[in-house]
């Protein structure tokens, strides 16, 4: 874990890829540019402090699900959910941490087939709870930003100016958030689907007309989701 806290750390999931997902595939897309980015505009945009390795560098890092040091991540993120499988000791561990006050994000997941895949392997970890579509008017699409509606963000390797940001026409036309809540009505899992908000943050500078577009909106979802797992 980074040497020098501070109010918000960076933690990513590496797990194993057992499925293909058609944006990519495996834990470590958009990394580590997406952290960085993300943990460089919240300290910009707001008053939030992040955790920081003694060289400078921002305070993100990789882990396990089986890895102790996971219950010292408040927030964890999924790249690719869809493509995910969990083992035993994985589902155990991260029962125990959802439970116990942890949050999961998953996103940049696209399609019928990616969802089913992911329902099923967080259904494992959380069998009790179900996994539902978030309202737009659930704050934390206004916990600190204004959303009217998740974006769309398309994956920069498969877009230009002037395409569909649907990834597979009709069947990924909408971008959902869903989520799993516990009795209290704590959100202990998020999952951003037929979206790519990290590629908002890590693209943020390949390419302008993606910047003015997409990475606002991105910043937009990634600040709020940071500011709401801080304070709940």
């Amino acid at each position: 874990m980074p040497d020098v806290p501070g109010n918000f750390t960076f933690c990513r999931l590496m797990y194993t890829q057992v499925a293909t997902d058609p944006s990519g595939s495996g834990w470590s897309i958009e990394y580590p540019r997406a952290e960085r980015n993300l943990l460089t505009r919240l300290t910009q945009l707001t008053l939030a402090t992040t955790s920081r390795w003694k060289d400078g560098t921002p305070g993100y890092t990789v882990i396990r699900a089986t890895d102790p040091e996971l219950f010292r991540c408040p927030f964890v993120m999924m790249a690719s959910p869809g493509t995910a499988g969990f083992d035993a000791e994985e589902v155990e561990a991260l029962r125990r941490y959802l439970l116990k006050g942890g949050f999961l994000w998953g996103d940049d997941f696209w399609g019928d087939r990616s969802y089913a895949h992911w329902a099923r392997e967080v259904a494992k970890i959380l069998p009790e709870y179900p996994l539902v579509e978030i309202p737009p008017n659930h704050p934390i699409l206004s916990t600190y930003y204004e959303l009217d509606e998740v974006p769309q963000i398309p994956t920069l390797n498969r877009w230009r100016p002037g395409m569909s940001t649907s990834l597979l026409g009709e069947e990924t036309a909408v971008a959902a958030m869903h989520g799993i809540f516990d009795d209290e009505g704590r959100l202990l899992v998020l999952a951003t689907h037929n979206t790519d908000i990290a590629d908002g943050w890590e693209r943020e500078a390949d390419l302008e007309a993606f910047f003015l577009l997409f990475s606002a909106k991105a910043y937009a979802v990634g600040v709020n989701v940071a500011i709401w797992s801080m304070t709940r």
